[in-house]
């Protein structure tokens, strides 16, 4: 059982993946979004390399828990997803993870440039993992 976390940006998606247990999420990569085709075959390729049965993705609530355009967006690219790969998507409340990220990089020292490229990827690890924690309790 693979589940694949993503964090969806107007630019890039953060892309994470569970181990086989489903225990821990491991961030994998950063997809720079082209057009929409061009995402599901960076995403495709990703899912058959680790046989994914499942897709995490974030859903960007506004801090007051309502649904914005962002939302909209996130809620209509999880059915093309369902629809592309014949995989369950679950919707993930990612509220403070993009925060998260750029505090433990902060912790960890790394430059600007290297926040930069990592962040939507370290996003994609606090939303997959986030999920894992919840369906191993």
């Amino acid at each position: 059982m693979r589940i694949l976390g993503l964090d969806m940006g107007e630019r890039t998606i953060g892309v994470a993946i569970s181990d086989p247990l489903g225990y821990t999420a491991q961030g994998i990569t950063t997809i720079k979004r082209k057009y929409l085709k061009y995402d599901l075959e960076e995403l495709r390729t990703i899912c058959s390399e680790y046989s994914v049965d499942t897709i995490v993705l974030g859903l960007p609530k506004n801090m007051n828990g309502t649904l914005g355009e962002s939302s909209e967006k996130a809620i209509a690219f999880s059915k093309v997803l369902e629809t592309e790969f014949n995989v369950p998507v679950k919707l993930w409340d990612e509220r403070l993870t993009t925060v998260a990220a750029h505090k433990a990089m902060l912790e960890a020292d790394l430059s600007r440039a290297k926040r930069k490229k990592l962040v939507d990827k370290i996003a994609a690890i606090y939303i997959l993992q986030g999920y894992l924690d919840s369906i191993s309790k």
